[in-house]
């Protein structure tokens, strides 16, 4: 249940980023994210314009040690794609995370973003729900400032 005397930022931590640049073709991810201070986590994709032809996935990885690589097979979205046919700029897409849909024995996540054939513009935002409160406990150090 949720106390509605709490500010979201105190219910909810910025805990990863992949700041928002034109992402050349290849693989970036985000902050390290320890599952062990969050009951869930958010990822939002914000995409402007992708490339001619270009693809993007976003997804979520996950691991017993930091810097996970292997996605979780159902936190992954449907592929971006720059064509006629399907016309994915200016789109947002969002992956939900509970700990408990965690492999027993993992504890670190990071979103992974992957842009294909051409530079498109990307960027990714990472809240985590605290398991205990203020969340913003455990904000980015590059958070500069949270306006109540």
């Amino acid at each position: 249940m949720s106390n509605t005397n709490l500010l979201g930022s105190e219910e909810w931590a910025v805990v990863g980023q992949i700041d928002p640049v034109s992402q050349g073709a290849g693989t970036v991810y985000s902050d390290n994210i320890d599952m062990s201070l969050f009951e869930q986590i958010i990822v939002l994709g914000q995409f402007g314009a992708l490339g001619t032809a270009a693809t993007a996935d976003l997804g979520i990885a996950s691991a017993a040690t930091t810097n996970p690589t292997t996605l979780i097979s159902s936190k992954s979205a449907t592929q971006l794609v720059d064509s006629p046919a399907d016309n994915d700029n200016n789109k947002q897409v969002v992956i939900n995370l509970r700990g408990d849909e965690l492999t027993e024995g993992h504890r670190y996540v990071r979103a992974v973003l992957t842009v294909a054939t051409a530079a498109s513009l990307a960027s990714v935002t990472v809240l985590g729900k605290g398991k205990s409160l203020p969340a913003s406990d455990n904000d980015l150090a590059s958070v500069a400032e949270i306006v109540s």
